[in-house]
């Protein structure tokens, strides 16, 4: 490689790395064989077989300031966020054996070529795992990792069925996003809107001029996509997005693929083969064993859980495992989510993590990974709501082990809609439907729920369910179950504990007086008033949308027939969790949600490209024959534990460990890897 300049790395180096991953959580035993520094060579540029060539930083060990002769095993991470953000990974896996690759994707940072997300990375993983193996340095062994994005670019590996892959840990992965994810029952998920406006994150971080810089056709327009960024607000207020008419002009495979997206509804090749629809391609999707990881509150629950995870344990050979935590997005390192805290060992400790399974699949170290049930999950719930120092509810909960997901022993229980405003398992009769105004100029603001890349829009993970002044959408601090526009529909308190785990889907009755229009969905914990949170807390649990015109699917759009009732399904990100005895189980029902979706305009014109919004007459219908409901994925008492333990928080309050001895993570020394 010419004109390269190698950085070789003193072992003092490797000290100091080993003390940073120490300081946030890694224990002990996970570093004993850790003992190599680490030599650095920056941008290797890797031609793909079309003559574009992507920018890789490459990591390897050393001793005593020398590159350590011998074959290692590789980490492959392929980033859209700028491979130097990511040097982290290299100073936890090379001490231990192994080489790391950090490459950008095409079109990003140091990159040649034109971004057209994932679209590329079938090839472009393959070229980079084919020149990976042709290094003196490789054993033969290719390990990828990351999060969203970057579990995206290892789904589009094993899509292109790059060689050498053993393993991977597609982490909260961005996959078949034409269902979930971009588009969403047809609806579209503004934090994409955000994700591009904001060039992939960078706004607000020292890689924001440098991706500007990247993405403008023109030097001099950089800036005004930096300003940008920062009035994704305002941009989104101002939908729909037509081409040439905002900064985004500047940066054209952006602005081209956002319009398309956001104009693209009917579930076609666009989707199909974006370059990470696993369920779309299992056929050639490559036979390595993943561990899928995702949270209750990650933006991508629905694709790592109901259908990745399930689709390719049932078509593949090589062992799938899936562990679901309380998590946000890419936050598996936190004990909390948004305003909910859990146990203090909901969080997970990632090196330690990752290092137990690349060390079996890469270095075939038995231990033990192999033989462990293949799910575990987080139960949410339990806790005794007191406020945490950090002004948390403490939600608490406990981990568990499982043999499959969904659950076998899942009880679907039909929880009906009342027009009285009752949630219950008996059946309706004649109730009388319920009509109410959806006006797109007011949509019920987004507080809390499955997103990410939402910068300034939205807030994460779980929130109590009332606007709040700070909130950019809320004018008063009223509870949004007070609005006109939201249907209430709830269980009286509980005489008992109730486990829910799995998936969440409500079939709904409707009709509107518009050619289309929004319904959408909300699963709310209802807490009782307590000394700490004397109003209670409405503790949003999942939510989701469907857009009428793609009723039927995620095919062809369908306009309405006013006035005639149609079901529509609607199904959320799926969770676990335990509604306490006392609490209330709540569905809130309307037909907007944002930011977290587009706005419907309900008068029927083309995706992105209306001029006229109209105020839709939308009707809930609540008989027999007509019976709106909820399915609850109930688990039998009998097979539950439903204790809370823990502190929850650091008010130094005590308590028993948060998993029982015989309910444990498994892995040397009972789950080191939960911090």
């Amino acid at each position: 490689m010419r004109n390269l300049k190698d950085k070789f790395v003193a072992e003092f180096s490797f000290i100091v790395g080993l003390l940073v991953v120490l300081a946030v959580g890694i224990p002990l035993c996970a570093q004993i064989d850790a003992r190599y520094g680490i030599a650095e060579t920056k941008d290797v540029m890797v031609a793909m077989h079309d003559g574009v060539k992507l920018a890789a930083d490459i990591y390897r060990p050393t001793q005593n300031g020398q590159l350590v002769d011998g074959k290692f095993p590789v980490i492959l991470l392929r980033t859209p966020y700028n491979k130097e953000d990511s040097v982290q990974i290299a100073n936890s896996f090379v001490p231990h054996g192994y080489v790391v690759v950090l490459q950008d994707v095409r079109g990003r940072y140091k990159s040649e070529g034109h971004w057209r997300p994932h679209v590329d990375d079938p090839n472009d993983g393959f070229d980079t795992a084919q020149w990976i193996g042709s290094q003196p340095w490789f054993d033969g062994g290719i390990g990828t990792l990351g999060s969203s994005y970057e579990g995206a670019t290892q789904h589009a590996l094993a899509i292109g069925n790059a060689p050498y892959i053993k393993a991977m840990v597609p982490r909260n992965a961005m996959s078949d996003y034409g269902r979930y994810g971009v588009r969403h029952n047809g609806a579209f998920e503004l934090r994409f809107f955000n994700w591009v406006f904001t060039l992939g994150n960078a706004t607000g971080t020292p890689d924001a001029l440098p991706a500007a810089k990247r993405a403008a056709v023109d030097p001099a327009a950089a800036k005004a996509l930096v300003e940008m960024g920062d009035q994704a607000r305002d941009y989104v207020r101002a939908l729909p997005l037509r081409p040439g008419t905002t900064p985004l002009k500047f940066a054209p495979d952006y602005e081209s693929w956002l319009i398309e997206a956001m104009s693209h509804g009917d579930y076609d090749d666009f989707w199909k083969n974006s370059g990470a629809s696993v369920v779309d391609h299992l056929a050639e999707y490559k036979d390595v064993p993943e561990y899928h990881t995702t949270g209750w509150y990650d933006s991508w629950g629905t694709q790592v859980a109901n259908i990745n995870f399930v689709e390719l344990r049932r078509t593949k050979k090589s062992l799938q495992r899936l562990i679901i935590g309380p998590w946000i997005h890419s936050r598996e390192n936190l004990s909390y989510a948004g305003e909910a805290q859990f146990t203090d060992d909901a969080a997970l400790d990632l090196t330690a993590f990752h290092l137990r399974w690349f060390d079996h699949w890469l270095k075939g170290i038995d231990n033990g990974v192999d033989r462990e049930p293949p799910v575990l999950i987080y139960v949410m719930g339990g806790g005794d709501a007191h406020k945490t120092p950090e002004g948390r509810i403490f939600v608490g909960g406990h981990w568990r082990k499982e043999q499959e997901w969904p659950l076998a022993r899942t009880a679907p229980t039909p929880y009906y809609l009342h027009a009285n405003g009752v949630l219950s398992p008996e059946k309706p009769t004649e109730d009388h439907p319920i009509t109410y105004q959806f006006d797109p100029r007011n949509p019920v603001p987004t507080i809390g729920g499955n997103v990410s890349s939402q910068g300034t829009l939205m807030f994460q993970g779980a929130a109590d369910q009332r606007c709040r002044l700070d909130f950019w959408l809320c004018s008063d601090t009223k509870p949004l179950s007070a609005r006109n526009d939201v249907l209430v529909f709830q269980t009286p308190p509980l005489a008992s504990d109730i486990e829910v785990t799995g998936r969440l889907i409500v079939k709904l009755w409707a009709s509107s007086d518009a050619l289309d229009t929004d319904f959408t969905a909300k699963l709310v914990d209802v807490y009782p008033p307590n000394a700490d949170f004397p109003s209670g807390v409405d503790l949003n649990i999942a939510d989701s949308i469907v857009r009428a015109r793609y009723r039927n699917g995620f095919g062809k759009a369908e306009l309405l027939k006013p006035g005639q009732p149609y079901e529509f399904t609607i199904e959320m990100y799926p969770t676990s969790l335990v509604f306490k005895k006392g609490h209330r189980i709540r569905l809130d029902i309307s037909s907007s949600n944002f930011p977290r979706f587009d706005i419907n305009p309900n008068t029927g014109e083309p995706l992105n490209n209306n001029r006229r919004s109209q105020v839709a007459g939308n009707t809930i219908y609540l008989d027999a024959k007509h019976p709106s409901q909820i399915v609850l994925p109930v688990i039998p008492a009998e097979t539950t534990d439903t204790s809370a333990r823990g502190s929850g928080g650091n008010d130094g309050r005590q308590g028993n460990r948060a998993i029982p001895s015989d309910e444990r993570p498994i892995g040397p020394d009972n789950g080191q890897f939960f911090t």
